[in-house]
């Protein structure tokens, strides 16, 4: 999430906003929320995970990365899913993806 905060200027002039959620209790997601200026939502369920799609790590009862870029018509216009800590989506990636978006817009 480090990634995002850094390329946070990159991210507003494309006019992208980032949120995070975590299945931490509020006092841990609140030190991870310290570390960044978006919002980090705590307490991420089991059946919120199913609602996305996403991967229920056993035997830590975690859900997997799972990232999603929405466009401005509330639309999915890319996402990431992982079955562990690999395959996270990269800050520097997204922002590259962004402006090849932006480019095509024409």
């Amino acid at each position: 999430m480090v990634g995002f905060e850094n390329r946070k200027q990159e991210l507003a002039a494309l006019d992208a906003r980032v949120v995070a959620a975590s299945v931490d209790p509020p006092d841990k997601a609140g030190e991870i929320a310290g570390q960044v200026s978006f919002p980090v939502a705590y307490g991420v369920t089991r059946a919120d995970a199913d609602r996305i799609g996403a991967w229920w790590g056993e035997p830590r009862n975690i859900v997997q990365p799972a990232e999603f870029v929405i466009g401005q018509d509330g639309k999915i216009v890319a996402s990431t899913y992982s079955s562990g800590p690999v395959g996270r989506m990269d800050a520097a990636d997204l922002v590259k993806l962004l402006n090849f978006y932006e480019s095509r817009k024409g």
